[in-house]
This record gives structure tokens, sequence and C-alpha cells, in this order.
């Protein structure tokens, strides 16, 4: 009786090892299409926003002119009084003045105003008032108003 079930244990054992080659194929193509999948998830998850994240704070250490108001990496704040190649001077307080290199900077609070425009006539802003709501009839009003009506409609005129 043992026998015959290790047959048949050893049978089953040799077809599903069988269809396993048939099976591995399928599970290759899967995990290439995870591992696909997963790239595509790391890159518009965090590579793409960090790459936006980097190119805006390009922008904004281009952009630092003389006056502008910033924060520094270390929480310093203060204002800018001169802007080098690489490094800015901030003068924080008085005559206290700090060196920092641009990459200091985490972010600029109120940036220096441009020059000037010319005088810019005051533009008249038009008022558009809103349409007035309409007064609805109800049902029961209706025939009031035009009993009320027939009654004038009624009435003698006077002539003179």
């Amino acid at each position: 009786m043992y026998s015959l079930i290790w047959a048949m244990g050893s049978s089953v054992s040799s077809d599903a090892a069988a269809s396993g080659t048939a099976a591995g194929g399928a599970g290759m193509s899967s995990s290439l299409i995870m591992l696909v999948a997963m790239i595509a998830i790391f890159y518009f998850l965090l590579i793409r926003p960090q790459k936006k994240r980097d190119k805006e704070a390009k922008a904004m250490m281009a952009a630092l002119k003389k006056g502008d108001k910033i924060v520094t990496i270390g929480g310093i704040r203060g204002t800018i009084s001169s802007v080098k190649e690489n490094t800015v001077v901030v003068k924080v307080d008085g005559d206290t003045r700090i060196e920092f290199n641009k990459s200091a900077i985490s972010q600029v609070i109120n940036p220096a105003p441009a020059a000037a425009p010319a005088k810019e006539e005051k533009k008249e802003e038009e008022v558009i008032e809103a349409p007035k709501a309409r007064k609805t009839k109800s049902k029961a009003e209706e025939p009031v108003e035009a009993k009320a009506e027939e009654v004038k409609a009624e009435e003698p005129v006077e002539e003179k």
C-alpha cells in the first residue's frame, strides 16, 4: 500500500515539475512587469518631485538680489546687502553682516521691489451689480391679486 502511494506521489511531483517550467516562463514575465512598475512608481513619487524642487531652488538662487529678505537653512533672518558669484552678504542687525553661500539660503521672504514702473493711471474698477432676484408668486397669492385687480376695474371713474 505504501509503495502505491509513493508511486502516485512521484508521478504527481513529476507532473508538477513539468508544468512548473511553463509557469516559470510566465512568472519571469510577471516579475519583469513588476520591476518596471516599481521603477515607474519610484520615478513619479521620489525622483521627479526632487528634480522639480532642485530646479526651483536653483531659480531662486539665481534671482537673489540686494534688498531681498531671506531665511537661511540655520534659521538666520536678514536682508541681502550684496550678491557675489557664489555667496551673499546678509545684513542681520545694525552693522552686523554675515557672508553665506547661496546654497545656504532656504527661502526668500520678501523679494526686493523691482524698479518702480512709470506712474500708472488709476484704473477705475467697474462695479458689476448682481441681477436682482425675481419675486415669485405663490399659487395662494395669485387669486387674491386677481380679485384685487377686478375690484379696481369695477370702480367707477369720475370725470371732471
